[in-house]
Order: structure tokens, then C-alpha cells, then sequence
């Protein structure tokens, strides 16, 4: 509960799978009613006990099992920047991008903070590849394309006397 997946993928991602599930840690989803494929995604570890840079998707067959595999790192979509930048931290150093579980702190959420809308965008990038279809998007709006819009005037010319 210390990495508070549920909110994470139901609340922070707001992936669109009608048919979904988080059990622990992991989120699992058919994204496509009635078909044998699978989503899973996990968090990914780094080497360090109870500490993760990213997303882990995987693509299953109910039958045959894993089909494919990814790992989205958090630095590469810019999730924690913003966080990272005011601790000081520098993409150099130890804890850059990545977060981290402490099971004896169960109000501190570790992702707080998290801006995941390039790591949302990859995760649609990936699921419509193996589920094309199944990201359910709004229809793009009539506004949306070229509008008219006020432009500043161009500046008056200057005469030949200067005011000061």
C-alpha cells in the first residue's frame, strides 16, 4: 500500500480501460473487450531495494503469456523534473527521477507531486500498438482548429520630429 498504485494508475494516469484492476502493485486491464491480449504494467525497479525509475508495460496472451515488453523511465518523460529541480537535484545524482517505497511511512505518498502527462501519452503510444482502438479519446473539437483572433495593430510611423 506504501506506493498507493491504485490512485497512481486510476486517479494520476486516468487510463481509460473500463475492464481494470490494480492488485498490489500492478495494474491489469483488457483493453480490448472479449479478446485474449492483456495489459500489465508495474513499477520498474532500479537496483536499489524498494526504489523505482518508471513504468514496466507488458502486452499478455491469456494462453501463451508475455508477448512484449517496455519499460517508460520517469526521467525520459519528464515526471518528476519539476520536483527534482526544487530539491536541487540534478539528473546526475543519486535519487534523480525515481521514487521510492518506505512501508514504515504509510502517509507519505511517494509519487506526489508527479506530472504524468508524458508518461500518460507514451503509455496511449504503446497500448495502440497492441490495442489499436481501445484509447478511448474525445473527438477534437469545432475550436479546436484555426480561429480568428485580435493581432496587435502594427506600429504607427514615426515622423521626422522626435519627442522626448
Amino acid at each position: 500500500m506504501a506506493l498507493y498504485a491504485r490512485e497512481f494508475f486510476m486517479e494520476h494516469l486516468k487510463l481509460p480501460f473500463a475492464d481494470a484492476a490494480v492488485v498490489g502493485n500492478t495494474y491489469y486491464a483488457t483493453p480490448t473487450p472479449g479478446g485474449p491480449l492483456r495489459l500489465r504494467i508495474d513499477f520498474a525497479r532500479t537496483i536499489r531495494a524498494d526504489e523505482y525509475d518508471g513504468l514496466r508495460l507488458a502486452t499478455m496472451h491469456q494462453d501463451t503469456g508475455e508477448l512484449d515488453a517496455v519499460a517508460l523511465r520517469f526521467e525520459d518523460h519528464k515526471t518528476f523534473d519539476h520536483r527534482d529541480a526544487a530539491r536541487g537535484r540534478s539528473p546526475r545524482e543519486s535519487g534523480y527521477g525515481t521514487i521510492c517505497e518506505f512501508r514504515d511511512r504509510p502517509d507519505w505518498v511517494p509519487w506526489e507531486g508527479a506530472h504524468t502527462s508524458g508518461l500518460r501519452a507514451a503509455v496511449e503510444q504503446y497500448t495502440s500498438v497492441w490495442f489499436p482502438g481501445a484509447w478511448k479519446t474525445p473527438a477534437p473539437s469545432r475550436t479546436s482548429g484555426r480561429t480568428a483572433r485580435k493581432t496587435p495593430s502594427p506600429p504607427t510611423a514615426r515622423s521626422g520630429s522626435r519627442s522626448r
